[in-house]
């Protein structure tokens, strides 16, 4: 185990014994859930994944669907098409309450049910399977990999989502809801029982991070602005009635599920994920809450730090008798350690034999902890000659 994904499973171990928080209880598939479940995963810039826990285990997307459906909708439309239908404000009450503006019925924000709802019946889409097959289409290339609807869970949220049917009523009712009730709700049901892993959810973040870019694929998924618009609304309501005190002590762009999921994303350096299904009162996972809050703190991703350089520090070569010299200053985080090692990396492959390059890291004005382990971790795999002095 590398120094990095150790450093992980220390958090994921401090976080383990926290046993508050029971299963979604309304939804019987996901009351049935096996509490015991915990995970968590990492991706930076080169879509490596870090991940620790049961980092294999499938669990439904729900809410976290909200922000990528969202993206679909931005890409497809337009912001002003989209705002037309939905606000931006944060509600300040439970993801399923009746959060309507005067005058208009507009939902609060794209992140509460009415607001998922309303922007799921924009997505282009004949009938209920035409509009899912474009949702999973846009949220599997967010994932990286094909991703399909448990339809057990699916089943199960239909038959107990009088609440949300009569959302889309009232929706209707304004004119704010385009096309039938039935077709809403059912391609609204269905996008939120999406299977995923913790892995998946941590790449979908990523590429949220990096301007709508799969750092895993390559593939351009949606356009920078879009992603930026997408984290701006998760930023200020992604986490519900919680929102608030989230950025307050974690300071990223958020969304929960909950089936105990949760993404993170701190922009141009990675995106987070964690999965434990046991909720507090505002429908966020307890234990995953408290892993991501552990994290941020530890790597210093509050995005509201001051920092020299969010992503690079600076760079300086230096050709010296046997060899070169790296100078690195500035300040160096996470995403950082990723970008250098990829160019010493580079470096590497055109080293004569015998020659020696040198990493002076005692310039930095600032480095995280985290991104200091991560280079001295990336160092143990280099070939011979690399010295790296800290």
């Amino acid at each position: 185990m590398d120094p990095i994904t150790a450093l992980l499973d220390d958090v994921l171990d401090e976080i383990a014994p926290q046993d508050a928080g029971a299963p979604a209880d309304y939804i019987p598939e996901l009351a049935a859930a096996d509490t015991d479940r915990l995970a968590f995963a990492v991706v930076g810039p080169h879509g490596r994944v870090r991940a620790v826990g049961d980092d294999a285990a499938e669990f439904t997307i729900q809410s976290i669907s909200k922000p990528f459906v969202l993206a679909l909708a931005l890409q497809e439309l337009g912001r002003e098409r989209v705002l037309a239908r939905v606000g931006v404000e944060p509600s300040g009450e439970p993801f399923n309450a009746i959060s309507l503006e005067m005058g208009t019925g507009r939902p609060a924000n794209p992140m509460i049910n009415a607001g998922a709802i309303a922007v799921s019946s924009l997505v282009p889409g004949g009938d209920v399977d035409e509009r899912t097959a474009r949702i999973v289409e846009t949220l599997s290339a967010f994932a990286g990999r094909s991703l399909w609807v448990d339809e057990a869970v699916y089943a199960s949220e239909s038959a107990t989502g009088d609440r949300n049917r009569a959302l889309a009523h009232l929706l209707r009712s304004h004119g704010v809801l385009e096309g039938e009730v039935e077709t809403a709700v059912e391609a609204y049901f269905r996008q939120c029982s999406l299977l995923v892993t913790v892995r998946d959810l941590a790449v979908m973040a990523a590429t949220l991070a990096f301007g709508g870019v799969n750092p895993l694929t390559r593939r351009r998924v949606i356009d920078e602005r879009v992603a930026r618009d997408v984290l701006s609304i998760m930023g200020s309501c992604g986490m519900y009635d919680f929102s608030g005190e989230w950025m307050l002590r974690v300071g990223l762009p958020a969304k929960s599920g909950v089936s105990g999921g949760l993404l993170a994303v701190a922009p141009s350096q990675f995106g987070v994920a964690a999965f434990s299904p046991r909720l507090d009162t505002h429908g966020n996972s307890v234990r995953s809450v408290l892993v991501v809050e552990e994290l941020a703190e530890r790597f210093g991703m509050h995005m509201l730090e001051s920092h020299e350089s969010v992503a690079v520090p600076a760079v300086a070569l230096e050709t010296v008798e046997g060899g070169r010299v790296v100078r690195l200053g500035g300040e160096l985080g996470f995403a950082g350690t990723e970008r250098v090692v990829a160019i010493l990396r580079g470096m590497g492959d055109e080293l004569p034999p015998g020659a020696t390059v040198t990493v002076d890291a005692t310039g930095l004005g600032a480095a995280h902890p985290g991104a200091v382990v991560a280079l001295q971790a990336e160092f143990e795999t280099m070939p011979e000659g690399f010295v790296l002095l800290v």
